[in-house]
């Protein structure tokens, strides 16, 4: 199809979405990735858009201003790529949510879908780099391990590395002579090894020593440069790392901005683009490598999603704020792009607070709903990762609390990324626990404030956000009045069994060994230790054909919820660990706040 303003959200017209209230507007409202364009002909290029109601790609050809659908999954297609020649867009089709899939490949302007090669059997993916001239670096795991091929122009794709632990294909340079692909040899997925690859399979050679935290991020885009980009950990914050990848020499580059901090490549390789996460919001710099001086970008206050840039000079970027959906946004010339739908209504503004921890101040955002007079119900919404981290960010299920008169605090606890290595790795002193206690500093100042009633709070999250939800209930029952867990671990044992390699890599990493080797430290963070504890009420959404937190585990939490008399409700959908489907999202939002509202105490009298 040819997107248009009239061609909606499965057939939905205009004025029904303007008569839904303001909460599932924001939901329905189309939101897209940034468009990636063929690094050969960069007017063409391919995003991510739930525009028809699932995650589907699309191309957008900006010379005749065209975007067309690609793809028209059931359950939504959410990977993209464009040749470098622009003749082609690749897709990911992945067998009913399980993630484990092929690459597929269609003409830019339309026709058949057909495999990129057809020598790559179905893995799950691991990285994918589009090089030029028909290369493309492909990497793919399986329960046996992770193979990285070298895809050829005549449809070949011979294995360059192979082997049974977890690895990541990362890029190869503009002339194909080097490949960069991480790898966990020594089983530390936290971090990875870096190797430089010829495309015989030869290693040219190992950057870093074993253990040294490195991260890749991509060589110059300049034919015949093999300056390789990589970020450093010197002391407890990140830098800037250029490395020749053919010599071997560095090049560090110290820019002393603190909180997180990573780059990427102008196109002429003349300088990097900064991008700054500080104290919940984003800033963006150009650095020149030539000079080593740094100039700020002029963006809103807020968060920058993703940024790129591109081969005019300019940086194509996505942007929001807690209280503003988001926007494509451009440094330079307008990029032209129109996305049909109805755009998200506002929210309210969020406020930082830092409070003080078991382990240092901890910082967390708090959103008051309008109006409303405090105490306040709040819903204490935990992200997911473990090492992500929340920001002044627009988030549609945050706004639908609010608006529904709760209060919504998001909290950055220990683990999260954001505010230093040291806090990110603190977590595994006590996996789970050492985030819940961060989580209980926050509640109790706001409840000592008066900000909150410490009988209406609720803890809520999705994948590792809901692990922690389950583990809180179990280890912390005073503090909560219900639970709303998505896509958890409920029993770290047997999702250990049942999960994918490589979140078993990251569970041995996190816990120090496997189930039979530690054993009690993994019955020691499992929400299924603690089950016959819980005492507030918990709805469980998961997915049927969830690879990462695999269904089974549920099933032995809830059994031991039953066998305890506890109150809770599952939900099973056929998704995989999370739904790109439209209506799936709002009809698991209305039902997480009926859950809520009918097990939440009603609001005393005044």
């Amino acid at each position: 199809m040819t997107a248009s303003p009239q061609s909606g959200q499965s057939g939905r017209s205009a004025t029904a979405e303007k008569a839904e209230p303001r909460w599932e507007r924001r939901f329905r409202a189309p939101r897209h990735t940034l468009p990636a364009w063929a690094k050969s002909n960069p007017q063409r290029c391919v995003f991510v858009s739930d525009l028809p109601g699932a995650a589907q790609v699309f191309c957008w050809d900006r010379d005749t201003s065209r975007l067309r659908q690609v793809t028209h999954v059931a359950g939504g297609s959410r990977d993209s790529a464009v040749e470098a020649s622009g003749e082609a867009v690749w897709w990911f089709r992945d067998g009913g949510g399980d993630e484990l899939g092929v690459w597929m490949r269609q003409p830019f302007h339309g026709g058949p879908d057909e495999p990129v090669s057809p020598e790559l059997a179905p893995g799950w993916q691991a990285g994918l780099a589009m090089g030029l001239d028909g290369h493309a670096l492909i990497g793919l795991s399986t329960p046996e391990g992770t193979a990285v091929h070298l895809l050829r122009p005549d449809g070949t794709a011979p294995v360059v590395y192979r082997h049974e632990e977890a690895a990541m294909a990362v890029d190869l340079s503009r002339g194909v002579d080097l490949l960069a692909i991480l790898h966990t040899e020594d089983g530390d997925l936290w971090h990875p090894a870096l190797r430089v690859l010829r495309p015989d399979g030869s290693t040219v050679r190992d950057i870093g020593e074993p253990g040294e935290p490195l991260e890749a991020v991509g060589f110059a885009p300049v034919r015949g440069d093999t300056r390789l980009l990589l970020r450093e950990l010197r002391g407890d914050s990140w830098e800037p790392l250029i490395v020749d990848a053919a010599t071997g020499e560095r090049f560090p580059i110290t820019l002393g901005l603190p909180g997180e901090v990573d780059a990427d490549w102008y196109q002429d390789g003349s300088g990097l683009l900064v991008r700054q996460n500080f104290q919940a919001h984003s800033l963006l710099y150009r650095y020149d490598l030539a000079g080593g001086r740094l100039t700020p970008l002029d963006v809103p206050r807020g968060t920058v999603e993703y940024a790129r840039t591109r081969p005019d000079g300019g940086i194509w970027y996505i942007w929001s704020s807690t209280e503003r959906p988001p926007t494509f946004a451009t440094v330079g010339e307008p990029s032209g792009f129109v996305l049909p739908g109805l755009r998200a209504p506002a929210s309210t503004p969020t406020r930082e607070r830092w409070v003080d921890g078991p382990g240092g101040p901890v910082p967390a955002l708090v959103n008051l709903p309008a109006g409303a007079r405090a105490p306040h119900p709040a819903v204490f919404l935990l992200h997911g990762g473990p090492d992500e981290q929340d920001r002044d960010a627009f988030d549609p299920e945050a706004a639908g609390w609010l608006d529904h008169g709760f209060a919504v605090v998001r909290v950055n606890y220990r683990g999260s990324s954001g505010y230093g290595e040291k806090w990110a790795q603190a977590l595994r002193a006590r996996v789970g626990h050492t985030e819940l206690a961060d989580v209980a500093a926050v509640r109790a100042l706001l409840v000592s404030e008066g900000v909150l009633d410490p009988d209406r709070l609720v803890l809520a999250g999705a994948s590792w956000g809901g692990y922690l939800t389950l583990l809180g209930l179990g280890t912390q029952p005073d503090l909560w009045a219900a639970g709303v867990a998505t896509a958890p671990v409920a029993d770290s044992v047997v999702a250990y069994e049942d999960e994918r390699d490589d979140v078993k890599a990251l569970d041995r990493t996190l816990f120090g060994g496997t189930p039979e080797e530690v054993p009690e430290r993994y019955a020691d963070s499992s929400p299924m230790t603690y089950a016959t504890a819980v005492r507030a009420p918990v709805l469980i959404t998961a997915g049927r054909n969830d690879p990462r937190c695999p269904p089974r585990q549920i099933g032995t939490y809830t059994d031991a919820l039953s066998a305890a008399g506890a109150a809770f409700d599952v939900h099973w959908h056929d998704d995989g660990h999370s739904s790109t489907v439209t209506q799936e999202r709002v009809d698991a939002f209305r039902r997480a706040l009926s859950f809520v509202l009918d097990h939440l105490a009603p609001r005393p009298s005044s």
